[in-house]
């Protein structure tokens, strides 16, 4: 049950307080270690089947194919981590991910079987993520919330360079200790989740099962006719609609405007810029600034962060692009956590990883299609041009989601909606009652519930 504390002008928590609770700890370092051994296998990966086949088009699907389970089926694998414990959903994806990655270590191994092994080990991914981010405002409550949610985005931001780094480095002399090295990070993260997270009654219980598909669709009600819930996807998918673009663009960018630096060094550091802005912006906000303040600010920094981007009309240096994406990554790193915190305390417990899975598959397709479209607009004018107006568009859409806001009152009201048919539905489950997880998201009923 989302704790029902309320955000106040006191002091934010600690990362004391945070890392006191060992539940937390437990899934911080069983996130740690998959998030770096992912990067690994990544660039591992990718090394291989260039090595084996000498395509780039081949190469770059090994890097493409794990963004396709949350494509094609993201919500719906999602919502199978609503049907069982999260504990368990959790260990047996590491499980699974342990034993293909060991397969596809296996010397001399076919590239379309590698392929497809990888595949089917990114179809874990979608579950495991929404286990975990369901089984958070279960170990904590309040402002630890965000503070957790902080560190996670942030430690996730530093596992991509550090994991990219360390990947391209042991691939280099062997691809498959590269692979045995993920293999091994699984295997630890099970057993982190094993042993030190507590098992949990699952969210959605049987009675309140009806059919997968319809379960997925509850999922999608819920967020997009819940004003509240409604008004965060928007935010969130649209800051990272403008967000992605110069990291999205800097091969390109670095080899057009290197200005006198070396392009390979240009594009690390246009690419680097991003995640170390977010990491920054993370910690320092969510360790210094108080948890009402941070609400308040969360509107401002939403516009500020496609606002950061716009004088990359006048052609600046790499450099300067680096740092005005760093400050981007600051303003979305002080936004992101606190609008996902109050997403899951606006959730009832039976929805959080269904929901999760809605908008992981947002945030990917958004970010893909970003990617996309700005690069077919800079075959045809300057990347600069590109990039600053995309940014304008940027700032007017994030100043007319911040206008549109939902007032504190029904912010309020929403969270103490989520609580309420949080109790009830442990109260029916007590009693033996049936509670259909549908008849929760029917339509009318999340409005009337924040009204």
């Amino acid at each position: 049950m989302v704790s029902d504390e309320r955000p106040s002008p006191e002091g934010p928590a600690t990362f004391r307080e945070v890392f006191a609770q060992s539940e937390y700890r437990a899934v911080f370092a069983a996130n740690t270690l998959t998030w770096i051994g992912d990067y690994v296998a990544k660039a591992a990966v990718t090394l291989l089947v260039y090595r084996t086949t000498q395509s780039v088009a081949l190469s770059a699907a090994a890097f493409a194919v794990s963004y396709l389970p949350w494509l094609i089926g993201g919500p719906l694998l999602a919502t199978v981590a609503e049907r069982h414990r999260y504990r368990q959903v959790m260990v047996i994806c590491d499980v699974i991910r342990m034993s293909l990655m060991l397969l596809i270590a296996i010397p001399g191994i076919p590239v379309p079987v590698i392929l497809a092994l990888l595949f089917a080990t990114t179809l874990a991914n979608p579950p495991s993520q929404a286990a975990r981010s369901a089984l958070m405002p279960l170990i904590l409550p309040g402002d630890r919330l965000v503070v957790g949610l902080s560190i996670n985005a942030s430690v996730g931001q530093a596992a991509q360079v550090v994991g990219y780094l360390l990947g391209a480095v042991v691939a280099t002399v062997s691809p498959t200790a590269a692979l045995l090295m993920n293999a091994a990070a699984f295997a630890l993260s099970a057993l982190l989740v094993r042993f030190g997270v507590r098992d949990r009654a699952p969210a959605m219980s049987t009675a309140h099962r009806s059919h997968l598909l319809r379960e997925t669709a509850d999922g999608f009600r819920i967020v997009f006719r819940t004003p509240v819930l409604r008004a965060i996807a928007v935010l969130v998918f649209s800051a990272m609609l403008f967000s992605i673009v110069p990291e999205g663009l800097a091969a390109a960018w670095a080899n057009e405007s290197a200005g006198g630096m070396n392009t390979g060094l240009a594009q690390a550091v246009i690419m680097a810029s991003h995640p170390l802005g977010f990491i920054l912006g993370g910690l320092l906000i969510a360790r210094l600034v108080g948890p009402a303040r941070r609400l308040a600010l969360m509107r401002p920094l939403a516009v500020f962060a496609p606002l950061a981007l716009v004088p990359s009309l006048l052609d600046p240096s790499p450099v300067m692009v680096a740092l005005l994406a760093a400050v981007s990554g600051f303003a979305v790193a002080g936004m992101l956590p606190v609008a996902n915190g109050l997403f899951v305390q606006a959730l009832p417990d039976g929805f959080r990883a269904r929901a999760f899975g809605v908008m992981a598959t947002g945030v990917q397709v958004i970010q893909g299609a970003a990617v996309l479209v700005t690069g077919l607009l800079a075959e045809r004018f300057p990347i600069p041009v590109v990039v600053g107006v995309w940014s304008i568009a940027g700032v007017l859409l994030m100043s007319i989601v911040a206008l549109r806001w939902p007032d504190h009152r029904t912010v309020a009201a929403s969270v103490e909606a989520a609580r309420r048919a949080g109790a009830d539905s442990a109260q029916g489950d007590a009693g033996g009652s049936e509670v259909p997880g549908s008849e929760q998201v029917g339509p009318g009923r999340p409005q009337h519930a924040v009204s």
